[in-house]
């Protein structure tokens, strides 16, 4: 079962907030509320929001400088923001673009449009991170590649050097058998058993990446949607079906 979205309304006009709190918890959302900016940004760290429903003009802190500072975190720079002005200049929608918000909806507002485009923004997100997910894993193919050829490369240049210590015994043992020099032997038989430790070693390490790859891989397919449903969602995002 597909866990219910949670979105954080911040208004510091409490009709506003009440209203989207119960629109959107009527259509299965999970709903916070803040007053302004400053609570906005205690309630993100506590509620973990999926998306960010943010009014623009508030006391104690804008909704500019709550996405300025959402922005810059880490943590928090990846949660969308949908931000909501009575400011209709183009300067204001693209400054609020730049600074990272994923849309922007000006007053007075149609809830239907503002459903669609919340829907359409935890869409794209998601898009988004199934990419990543795609990619990470990806990434982990390259690097066990990269160490596979590294290891092998040592593997087949320990395997030549076996070859050689074999040889060298052979040559002391004589045709007869006998041992023709004791001390070179014992030498050639010490360095025989260094190398057969060495390779084992390597093998024992390629074996524990390979497994290593092998779990972090499954936990990232876990997450994963199949293409085919990517792909639906993307019609869906762009024919808004």
């Amino acid at each position: 079962m597909e866990a219910r979205k949670k979105i954080l309304v911040v208004d510091d006009e409490s009709t506003n907030r009440e209203f989207f709190e119960l629109m959107l918890s009527k259509l299965g959302f999970v709903v916070e509320q803040a007053n302004d900016g400053v609570e906005a940004l205690e309630k993100v760290k506590k509620f973990h929001p999926d998306l960010v429903f943010l009014d623009n003009v508030m006391p104690r802190m804008s909704g500019w400088e709550v996405t300025k500072t959402l922005k810059s975190d880490a943590k928090y720079r990846d949660i969308p923001i949908i931000m909501l002005s009575a400011l209709d200049d183009v300067k204001d929608k693209v400054a609020a673009f730049e600074l990272g918000v994923d849309d922007y909806i000006t007053k007075p507002f149609n809830f239907t449009e503002v459903l669609a485009r919340i829907r359409a923004t935890l869409r794209n997100r998601e898009l988004f991170a199934q990419i990543a997910v795609r990619e990470s894993r990806l990434s982990l193919a390259e690097d066990l590649s990269r160490d596979l050829k590294k290891n092998l490369s040592e593997f087949v240049k320990n395997i030549d050097e076996l070859d050689g210590v074999i040889t060298l015994i052979s040559k002391s043992t004589g045709k007869s058998g006998k041992t023709a020099d004791k001390e070179e032997l014992v030498k050639s038989i010490k360095i025989l058993n260094e190398k057969t430790k060495s390779v084992r070693k390597q093998i024992a390490a390629l074996d524990a990446r390979v497994e290593k790859t092998i779990v972090e891989w499954d936990a990232l397919k876990k997450n994963e949607i199949g293409l085919s449903v990517i792909e639906t969602q993307i019609r869906k995002f762009v024919n808004q079906e």
